[in-house]
């Protein structure tokens, strides 16, 4: 993330003003799986939405999923938001969930380029239940609850690296209020970096209007990275190095 980034880096519904640079060339990631196999992912070559990096939260929380997938995966429905590459809703069609939707906002190269990942992911079954769908945060989640059981919700979110963009906190929360099923064992999962330090009062405030909202809100996961994802960002090295995970639940 760029040092001089705002405070709040994009208003959705506005394009930003660099929106239309000149086209740059995809990029490849991977990430290596528990079993040693390297699931690799292309990258938009640039864009305003960030989805051209494979953020550390989407690691971590890929690792932290697959780990324990038999009890937090198999057999359940997922939902990502702001998913850039998709790697968490990858591992999650891998380890076993029924149905995956990987969402990102409803720009063309974004939803190609997931859709691309899925048609071109080796190590996914021939009838891999995992589709791309573009959704803007906060608007009706029809296309989104229709792939599940009587649009009754989902069992598992992911929301990875998204916490930086303070402006849409609300449309958010209000997405997982509409998308989480309404069962004390559904989980939001929640994982981030802090990458403005001194902004972290501000991330944190999400969890303030999950709560607001009716959630429960546990801080399970910290884990520290071993560098920090942009080398010249200012700040606290340690923060920006470290990955903090929380669950949102309905109260049982």
């Amino acid at each position: 993330m760029a040092a001089d980034a705002g405070e709040d880096v994009l208003d959705l519904f506005q394009e930003p003003s660099d929106y239309y640079q000149s086209e740059k060339p995809a990029t490849f990631a991977s990430h290596q799986l528990l079993s040693g196999q390297d699931l690799c992912l292309r990258l938009v070559g640039h864009n305003p939405l960030w989805g051209h990096f494979l953020w550390n939260a989407g690691r971590t929380v890929s690792a932290y999923l697959e780990e324990r997938a038999d009890d937090l995966v198999k057999g359940k429905t997922v939902l990502e938001l702001g998913a850039g590459g998709g790697l968490p809703s990858l591992v999650c069609a891998l380890k076993g969930a029924v149905k995956v939707v990987v969402t990102d906002y409803p720009d063309a190269d974004l939803i190609d380029n997931l859709r691309h990942n899925i048609n071109h992911c080796k190590l996914l079954p021939e009838q891999s239940r995992i589709v791309a769908e573009g959704y803007l945060w906060g608007a009706s989640t029809r296309d989104l609850t229709k792939h599940t059981s009587e649009n009754s919700g989902f069992d598992v979110l992911i929301l990875a690296d998204l916490l930086f963009n303070h402006s849409e906190h609300g449309k958010l929360v209000q997405t997982v209020q509409l998308t989480l099923r309404k069962s004390p064992a559904s989980r939001a999962y929640v994982f981030f970096t802090p990458y403005r330090p001194w902004l972290l009062q501000k991330d944190l405030a999400f969890f303030d209007l999950a709560r607001e909202a009716g959630f429960t809100v546990d801080r399970t996961f910290e884990k520290v990275m071993d560098k920090v994802m942009f080398d010249e960002d200012p700040g606290d090295e340690l923060l920006r190095r470290t990955v903090y995970g929380y669950e949102l639940s309905w109260p049982g």
